[in-house]
């Protein structure tokens, strides 16, 4: 065989790149460059203002193994004391973002269908989308809260297509529904009965929890006796671990293990178990800064109300989503970030006339309303 001619072909790669991927949206967070982290106060990505523990950070100055593969047993055997589960319900990640892309890879395949209630977690259905998978859009009501008969009523359609369709199971190929409680933009909490009856359906129930710690409430500990419930949570919020992405699921021991075989070995970097390890060790500080959090939440939310122009909503997370009256909320955020102030604004229709500001430390906070006060008669 003469391989000459084949050395010199000419290979075009974007002709062999997914087709279904041509018009697949990027996502992007706005990240601020590292450089200039210190020019501005960051209330844009729901980041743990206080930083991480003592501990966390003394154990990363005192690592001296970064040319050795570190294992995650133990990782794992410590989240599993702390969420009070057996250990072979755990499984880590690199980031919260890690095991949603998992989760889906282990249960979708291409054109299966996921349920999501946006607005919700972009990442849901961006992984759904390289994954393949159909999404089942059921909006949130206009005050954000979970629409769960609509839920039943889209799972009941779509199984009765299913038997519709002649296909020899009648089983769904709708899979999993994804919720996040408290809920990422709004930060309010699912009702224990509306749980139920979303457990009560053909899906499996992935409840992503990665602001637990601020509600002070977690269906982990329900995992090992609910088959079809799996809960995601992260060290990145309550933790401040943000950028060393350590993320984690609680699933039924099969689901963890499908999971476990599947991922990558390596995933989670030596400095992120590392300093996840030591973060459970020192959990008095860090609910320590949970609970000045959610005093700074309230405190903020009164004194944004009082602004005139932002409505803030309750929540039981570390941020505040605020809807903005008599003036653009794209330009009220650019406003403060002429001021080193970074907030986040949202580019689709439903929340067009939000902003979102984490909670940040009571300095931090206190040059916010400051900020803003001194913008109440701008337009």
């Amino acid at each position: 065989m003469n391989l000459s001619n084949i050395s010199n072909a000419t290979i075009d790669p974007e002709k062999l790149l997914r087709e279904d991927l041509s018009d697949f949206p990027p996502y992007s967070m706005g990240h601020t460059p590292l450089a200039d982290l210190d020019r501005y106060i960051k209330l844009d990505l729901n980041e743990n203002a206080f930083g991480p523990s003592p501990k966390a950070l003394a154990a990363l100055a005192e690592m001296r193994h970064y040319h050795h593969y570190v294992g995650q047993d133990e990782l794992r055997a410590d989240i599993a004391r702390y969420v009070g589960v057996d250990v072979s319900h755990i499984v880590v990640s690199n980031g919260a973002d890690e095991i949603i892309d998992l989760t889906q890879r282990v249960f979708l395949n291409r054109g299966d269908a996921i349920v999501d209630c946006p607005p919700s977690f972009e990442m849901y259905g961006f992984f759904a989308r390289l994954n393949g998978a159909k999404i089942v859009s059921v909006p949130r009501r206009d005050d954000f809260s979970v629409d769960v008969g609509a839920i039943e009523k889209a799972i009941r359609d779509w199984r009765l297509e299913i038997k519709d369709s002649n296909l020899q199971s009648p089983i769904s190929n709708l899979k999993l529904l994804f919720l996040a409680n408290p809920s990422n933009p709004d930060g309010s909490m699912l009702s224990p009965a509306d749980v139920e009856r979303l457990l009560a359906l053909p899906v499996v129930v992935v409840l992503d929890e990665a602001y637990a710690e601020f509600a002070g409430e977690s269906y982990a500990t329900r995992v090992p006796t609910q088959s079809n419930l799996i809960v995601l949570r992260t060290f990145s919020k309550w933790a401040g671990l943000a950028s060393l992405r350590v993320g984690y699921c609680i699933a039924p021991q099969g689901v963890a293990a499908k999971i476990l075989q599947c991922k990558a070995p390596e995933n989670v970097n030596a400095a992120g178990i590392v300093a996840a390890r030591a973060a459970l060790e020192d959990l008095d500080y860090l609910m320590g800064n949970v609970r000045r959090i959610i005093a700074e939440r309230e405190r903020l939310s009164g004194a944004l109300a009082q602004l005139g122009f932002l409505q803030p909503l309750p929540s039981r997370a570390n941020f505040l989503l605020c809807r903005v009256v008599g003036r653009d909320a794209r330009a009220l955020r650019d406003a403060l970030e002429r001021r080193g102030i970074l907030i986040r604004a949202f580019g689709s229709p439903r929340l067009r006339e939000y902003v979102r500001i984490a909670v940040g430390t009571p300095e931090e906070n206190a040059t916010l309303v400051s900020a803003l006060r001194e913008m109440i008669n701008d337009k």
